[in-house]
């Protein structure tokens, strides 16, 4: 049986993992909302009105010129504020404080979800090793650091860091040699359809789909995939 149908196979019969993968952004920081999409809802908050395919087109501007361009210690405080900042000038914001209350109100809602998931993390950590596949700017471990949840994960894999992103299979390798586990042994959990489920696909990884609160979504990428509205479901599938 090939690696992928071999782990698509465990995620349908409840098979219990060695090892757990997560993503960072708008996995562990957010119910299934990407940084741009939380931005682009912080905007609109603040009567900031602008097409969806032109907030697009600017936020990856502002968020693309981060990566590789920040110290490895950059606090999420500071990568937030130059993301916001970089978005604002792009989006021709000239009042300072807007821009501050958007950065102040995405660090509070990303604090506050982190938060509520410490309890299901740290109940994980002590039963499975856990990692996290980010694609990000190269100061992931600082950010976890600020968050409180860096020593919960064993291994943290930025994609500045070693030179490749998601879906690439060469960075989910990095992560799960870093563990000592291999591809048909690990659950990787995410919620970027493109990036998390079919890079774990990719490799053989069985993987859990966290689609948040939306009304629809489309099928999952692998028969008896598991779908999950909450991080904290995995409670009732992991442990």
């Amino acid at each position: 049986m090939r690696p992928d149908a071999r782990a698509a196979q465990d995620a349908r019969n409840g098979h219990s993992p060695a090892a757990i993968l997560f993503d960072f952004g708008g996995t562990l920081d957010a119910g299934a909302l990407t940084w741009k999409e939380r931005m682009f809802r912080l905007c609109r908050a603040e009567g900031v009105v602008v097409p969806p395919e032109r907030f697009d087109a600017l936020f990856y501007g502002a968020d693309d010129a981060l990566v590789g361009a920040i110290p490895a210690t950059l606090s999420l405080d500071e990568t937030v504020r130059r993301l916001a900042t970089g978005l604002g000038a792009a989006l021709g914001l000239s009042d300072g404080r807007l821009v501050d209350r958007i950065v102040t109100r995405f660090l509070d809602e990303a604090t506050r979800s982190v938060r509520d998931n410490v309890s299901l993390l740290s109940e994980l950590a002590r039963r499975y090793p856990l990692g996290i596949v980010s694609n990000f700017y190269g100061n992931l471990t600082a950010v976890c650091d600020d968050l409180g949840i860096r020593s919960l994960f064993r291994v943290i894999v930025d994609s500045e860091t070693v030179g490749c992103r998601k879906p690439d299979p060469r960075i989910f390798r990095h992560a799960l040699d870093g563990l000592g586990v291999e591809s048909g042994d690990a659950t990787f959990v995410g919620d970027s359809p493109s990036r998390d489920m079919a890079g774990a696909r990719g490799v053989g990884m069985a993987h859990i789909w966290l689609v948040g609160e939306a009304t629809w979504h489309p099928p999952p990428c692998c028969p008896g995939d598991r779908v999950i509205r909450a991080l904290g479901e995995l409670r009732g599938l992991l442990l």
